[in-house]
């Protein structure tokens, strides 16, 4: 190979940069020879340096190695949000205004799928879900294609309507959901291929809210644990999201997926909520030693890399490989630039498998999924807000992070059995 093409690629991607081999060697804070080593087939990159060369040259990291961008599938929920904006959520029997009405993407294919080919296009992104065949189903499918989705796994209800959802969404960026499952109801493994996947990771949210993939399965648990066993076995690394339902029994349509996770990417109610523990206190502060104690327990239960938690005032990433805890603070957005917060859980997905996708270290992928989570809120609708990669960490530099949090998890390691 493989020190050779990989040396090629690096001394194309540098040239179409208009880089000189010193130029890239002070970038890297290296030596023009350790640059002109890896271009003549010499030697090659140490992989603590492939994160940087990925940002340098703006490519994926499979890229750099393999010569080949495999992608990310999304897959799941797809649906039609109509995101109406309130003044405040009314009393029931009282009345209160609708100020603007959008017509939007929702769910979390496509607001996730959009997000990351917003962050990056060069990245090959696939999605599977179900929609109707109706005018919102097209719709979606437009909205993905426009961004250079591809498609082609979408498959179509011959009796239901694509699924929808009206948000109630106040300046405050709380928002309610009333929501109508349609072909989301439908939607089950045997409407996707595979065997046929080429991405390097499939993502699917969400649990509790795909009724086929939350039934019971006898050998798994659960029809999602069966799935997600399945697209491991093809080489494939699964991530999983999860919808706050309160009715849920969260750890029963949880728990048996676990241990088929590579990444874990949820909020700190549904993170505590599995193990029937209080996200918050009585006051509404966040329960940091709740948190931090469910999350060790999803690692117990056998997820294989990243149990990654985001809410209002932080994120947190618990490394199962190493046993490392790390914790970012939220940015502090200036209220009168937010114009919403739909789909904020979505665009930090999207920003953690970015980050995972290119290999970023935990504190850097925290960083950048709060700071993508944080675009959202720039849009009254779900994807509208998602700028560039290097918009993105300009945006993380722009504003401060809420440093002055209670009881502040400082990095430490939480030991994994």
């Amino acid at each position: 190979m493989r020190m050779q093409s990989m040396g090629k690629r690096i001394a194309e991607l540098r040239k179409k940069s208009g880089m000189t081999q010193s130029n890239l060697a002070q970038k890297l804070e290296i030596s023009d020879r350790t640059v002109s080593k890896w271009e003549s087939g010499q030697g090659y990159p140490d992989i603590t340096m492939l994160p940087e060369l990925s940002a340098v040259f703006g490519v994926s990291i499979d890229y750099l190695m393999l010569g080949r961008k495999r992608g990310i599938t999304i897959a799941g929920n797809i649906i039609a949000d109509v995101v109406k904006t309130i003044a405040e959520y009314p009393k029931q029997g009282m009345l209160t205004y609708v100020s603007e009405a959008v017509h939007a993407v929702g769910g979390c294919v496509p607001n996730t799928a959009i997000n990351l080919a917003k962050i990056d296009n060069s990245i090959p992104i696939s999605v599977m879900g179900k929609v109707g065949s109706d005018e919102n189903g097209r719709f979606i499918l437009s909205q993905m294609q426009k961004n250079g989705i591809d498609t082609g796994n979408i498959s179509f209800s011959s009796n239901a309507v694509t699924s929808f959802c009206d948000v109630m969404s106040m300046p405050t960026g709380e928002r309610t959901f009333f929501h109508t499952k349609g072909a989301n109801a439908e939607f089950s493994p045997a409407d996707m291929d595979i065997s046929a996947l080429k991405c390097n990771l499939l993502h699917i949210g969400y649990i509790l809210l795909l009724d086929q993939f939350d039934k019971a399965d006898d050998t798994y648990g659960t029809v999602m644990a069966r799935f997600l066993h399945d697209v491991q076995q093809q080489g494939i690394q699964t991530s999983i999201d999860v919808v706050s339902d309160s009715a849920a029994d969260y750890g029963q349509k949880i728990i048996p997926a676990l241990k088929y996770c590579n990444y874990v990417i949820i909020n700190e109610i549904e993170c505590c909520s599995i193990w029937r523990m209080d996200a918050r206190t009585a006051s509404g502060a966040l329960n940091r030693k709740n948190v931090k104690t469910a999350m060790q327990k999803m690692a117990d239960a056998g997820v294989r890399d990243k149990v990654i938690i985001h809410c209002k005032e932080a994120c947190f990433v618990l490394n199962v490989q190493t046993g490392a805890f790390t914790e970012v603070s939220s940015l502090k957005i200036p209220e009168t630039e937010i114009k919403g917060s739909v789909g904020a859980g979505d665009a930090f997905c999207a920003g953690c498998l970015y980050g995972i996708y290119n290999h970023f270290p935990d504190r850097q992928l925290l960083e950048f999924a709060s700071a993508a989570a944080a675009c959202s809120l720039f849009a009254a609708n779900s994807v509208d807000g998602m700028r560039k990669r290097g918009e993105i960490e300009a945006l993380s530099n722009k504003y401060e992070r809420q440093h002055n949090l209670p009881e502040r998890m400082k990095e430490d390691a939480c030991e994994t059995k």
